[in-house]
């Protein structure tokens, strides 16, 4: 399973930024951030065919995960965008269709993409 993260980058507080994540297909989907000197951590979690979705408390109400099971993409619509939200942001898949909330239960991981908002 390969996946390929895109759609990072560089905006002010208050923006919004669409991630996506591509590659995966009848699996769940988690994206997971980390910032620089600090441990990688649960952003948001979508089952297969996407009924079931979690977003970490720290995102509820700004983020929103959802996928497009016919492009085999999930996004993370991101928006409210705060300076402690940058990060590098990845995603990952396991061999389930049930999304976990932790690193060790994901198999498969894309690379990074990253996320700076300046206050």
């Amino acid at each position: 399973v390969q996946l390929q993260a895109s759609g990072g980058g560089l905006v002010q507080a208050g923006a919004s930024l669409r991630l996506s994540c591509k590659g995966a297909s009848r699996t769940a989907v988690g994206w997971f951030r980390q910032a620089p000197g600090q441990e990688r951590e649960f952003v948001a979690g979508i089952s297969w065919p996407g009924r079931k979705i979690f977003h970490a408390d720290s995102v509820k109400g700004r983020f929103t995960i959802s996928r497009d099971n016919v492009l085999n993409t999930v996004y993370l619509q991101m928006d409210n965008l705060k300076p402690e939200d940058t990060a590098v942001y990845s995603c990952a898949t396991r061999d389930s269709s049930y999304p976990g909330t932790s690193v060790s239960e994901y198999d498969y991981w894309g690379q990074g993409t990253q996320v700076t908002v300046s206050s």
